[in-house]
């Protein structure tokens, strides 16, 4: 296995080689598509576990989906990192609530809600004397999760959408009511979702990182224990966070730095949930001891392809010039 990953270490282009073999953080990654950045990390991390600068029980890498999680644990088992966790947001915090709940709290954590918000906000509605269209159930369900990860209480979301009757509140953040409802009703609607939850003793799924995010933050035993549990992160799709798995991720961190975090702005595609690329442009603020790389060189697409992306993407926040290295194609 040592020899294979030498090989492969090898194998990678200039860019992708210096940022495998920098191991310590704070590391920011701008990658744009195509330029083998899942490849790079997962290199990085297995290159990091066979030098011995990464104890792969502590290393964490965040991905988005389940899917992604599974496809980088498979690479960098077949690099010889076993032992390294890769993981979504939602899935290493509901193991850790899960785990510290019976101490904390007592009992077993509360049970995540199954089959999506639909059918309960369809329950909370008519509690209130409210039928509504499936289309409008669904609005609802979207403003409750960006409400959520935009870290904002129910009055503080009510004064972004009942300014002058059902008018959303001016400026970026104002909210507009979904059709068929009113601000009032919007604002008595989630109310009544929150209660019908805590009756049943459920949550959903945002509830999963803000009980942890909260965990975390008021109780030193169990920051300590994950921080003692997790050294080294990795955090892939950083353009796509939002500012609830912002705030998480500092709370993982504490006050160290050894976090890698990559991402692309022109591929942001989360913002109507509430995800920011300014936490992945910003990242060099917060982290001022900051290594930064650039993978530019594109290895999927024909070079009309990639001149139209640069041209598309020409002077936008943290817009790349990508290089294609493929063979040129039609116009």
């Amino acid at each position: 296995v040592r020899n294979h990953l030498v090989r492969e270490v090898a194998r990678l282009d200039d860019e992708q080689r210096q940022l495998a073999e920098c191991l310590r953080g704070p590391v920011s990654v701008l990658a744009g598509a195509g330029t083998g950045k899942t490849r790079t990390i997962t290199h990085r991390i297995a290159h990091g576990v066979r030098t011995g600068v990464y104890d792969p029980g502590r290393v964490l890498a965040v991905t988005f989906t389940r899917k992604e999680a599974a496809e980088m644990q498979g690479r960098m088992r077949g690099l010889g990192a076993e032992g390294v966790r890769a993981q979504t947001f939602h899935g290493a915090a509901l193991a850790q609530l899960g785990y510290f709940w019976p101490d904390l709290v007592g009992g077993a954590a509360p049970q995540v809600l199954g089959g999506g918000k639909v059918p309960v906000i369809s329950q909370a509605a008519e509690s209130i004397g409210l039928r509504l269209q499936r289309e409008t159930l669904r609005d609802i369900a979207a403003e409750i999760e960006w409400r959520k990860v935009s870290m904002l209480s129910l009055e503080s979301y009510a004064a972004l959408v009942t300014r002058d009757g059902d008018r959303p509140a001016g400026g970026p953040s104002a909210r507009t009511v979904p059709s068929g409802i009113t601000a009032e009703q919007l604002i008595a609607v989630q109310e009544a979702y929150g209660a019908l939850l805590d009756e049943r003793r459920q949550i959903d799924f945002e509830d999963v990182l803000i009980l942890t995010a909260g965990m975390l933050e008021t109780e030193p035993r169990a920051a300590m224990q994950v921080r003692e549990r997790y050294r080294f992160f990795t955090v892939d799709e950083y353009q796509d966070v939002s500012p609830l798995q912002h705030a998480l991720l500092r709370l993982w961190l504490g006050d160290r730095a050894d976090v890698c975090v990559v991402g692309d702005a022109s591929q942001t595609i989360y913002s109507f949930a509430g995800a920011s690329s300014s936490y992945l442009l910003r990242f060099a603020a917060e982290h001022p001891n900051v290594r930064e790389f650039r993978l530019e060189r594109n290895y999927r697409s024909v070079e009309p392809v990639v001149r139209i992306a640069n041209r598309l993407m020409r002077g936008r926040p943290g817009a790349l010039t990508l290089r294609a290295m493929a063979e040129a194609g039609e116009p």
